[in-house]
């Protein structure tokens, strides 16, 4: 309880909008907060998706250096049903925990967030997605980083929330199931968190070409 009003509260001291109690956003609310747009959404989207093979109903969080590349990457399945706010938010930042250190005494963040969510159906914005959306911008905050796109992978095709900018590829395959890369979480290894070596790999930034290192966790 207290996470979330400190999250709520550094939020308004930097201008944007709170969620209210429905922990949601909706896309209008969502573009006020000024989220950065990609320079190159199906550039970004499709090489996380190639990364992380993910199926439906599975997450993906990027985090983003300055120039736009992939620093690191984690993909976990959320399961069946309606999401909750809260539950997003916490999922994301335990993501965040494991690939990432925090950007918290820093005055400016220096990396940026990005989420996409894949799943069944189409890619038209849902009310679950709103979920997500504030659960992202909410761990940002507890992290210390910048908010940044929000997209959706579908049957149909991706898209970015409050962006003109679509396609049909990458796109979700037709009954792929649930889990990343059905054979449990991915996670990408990027800059080295803040923690011993003997609780995390050791890890490295994601190279521009090439193979990428990965860190597959047993599933918990």
């Amino acid at each position: 309880m207290h996470i979330a009003a400190t999250a709520s509260t550094a939020s308004a001291r930097h201008g944007a909008p709170t969620s209210g109690p429905s922990r949601s956003l909706d896309p209008e609310s969502w573009h006020a907060r000024r989220v950065p747009l990609l320079r190159d959404p199906r550039t970004l989207i499709k090489r996380l998706y190639d990364l992380h093979r993910p199926g439906a109903r599975t997450a993906v969080v990027a985090v983003l250096d300055r120039s736009e590349r992939p620093v690191a990457s984690a993909s976990f399945g959320f399961g069946e049903g309606r999401t909750d706010g809260w539950r997003c938010r916490n999922l994301i930042l335990a993501n965040l925990r494991l690939i990432v250190p925090d950007d918290l005494r820093r005055t400016t963040p220096t990396h940026t967030t990005v989420l996409a969510i894949h799943r069944e159906g189409t890619r038209e914005w849902e009310a679950d997605d709103g979920r997500w959306m504030w659960g992202l911008h909410d761990a940002c905050v507890l992290h210390g980083l910048r908010c940044g796109a929000f997209a959706i992978v579908a049957q149909d095709g991706w898209r970015v929330i409050a962006d003109v900018r679509s396609g049909r590829t990458p796109a979700l395959a037709a009954g792929r199931g649930g889990g990343p890369g059905g054979s449990g979480p991915i996670r990408a290894a990027g800059i080295a968190p803040a923690r011993p070596a003997t609780e995390l790999p050791q890890v490295r930034y994601l190279p521009e070409t090439g193979p990428t290192p990965l860190v597959r966790p047993s599933a918990s």
